[in-house]
């Protein structure tokens, strides 16, 4: 019992913090970089929405509610990021993240949907042989969870050095961030499987 709870919860952790989905690690990097710790609650709220959003689409196929066109999710999900990037630009320096809950919460469930479609085939292989599903997928959830976390504090933690240490203001901070991650997800836009 408890080695397959480790082992679902490392299969969850390790599908965040794997840099072969660096996908998934670039979404929450604009997720979080317009935040500063003293908005930990917010960032944590975001963060778990997001979890949720990825879990009930993991759920919805794995009790074969939806079928999943892999092409589509491909292009989806680069496009993901590329919105939450580009509102970052847009928005830099403006209240917009400070919201109570507003557009950019339902965003990041829709946007947490679609990336857990993206794990469909993988969490596939990883509940065949489980004997309770939603156990299984509670457990994967949770390292999910776990490793969104580790990488958001990381992004935090360099945004707080960049900006006291280095002396960055958070708008170009925020900015250039956020177009790297725009220059990464632009190619995979381009060559997604949707348009080959």
């Amino acid at each position: 019992m408890i080695d397959n709870f480790l082992s679902n919860f490392q299969d969850g952790v390790f599908h965040i913090l794997n840099l072969n989905a660096y996908d998934h690690i670039f979404f929450l990097i604009v997720l979080a970089v317009p935040y500063l710790f003293k908005d930990w609650k917010r960032v944590f709220l975001l963060v778990s929405i997001f979890t949720l959003g990825h879990c009930v689409s993991l759920a919805l196929t794995a009790y074969d509610v939806i079928s999943v066109n892999v092409h589509l999710v491909e292009f989806l999900i680069p496009l993901t990021i590329l919105i939450v990037a580009l509102f970052n630009v847009f928005t830099a320096g403006k209240k917009s993240h400070q919201n109570k809950v507003g557009l950019l919460f339902f965003a990041t469930l829709f946007f947490g949907l679609v990336h857990g479609l993206g794990f469909v085939g993988t969490f596939e292989k990883m509940i065949a042989s489980s004997e309770n599903k939603l156990i299984a997928l509670l457990e994967i959830g949770l390292g999910i969870e776990v490793g969104q976390l580790v990488v958001v504090f990381i992004v935090m933690f360099l945004s707080f050095l960049c900006q006291t240490i280095f002396r960055f203001s958070k708008r170009d901070w925020v900015m250039v961030i956020s177009s790297i991650v725009v220059g990464f997800v632009l190619p995979m836009l381009i060559h997604s499987p949707l348009f080959n």
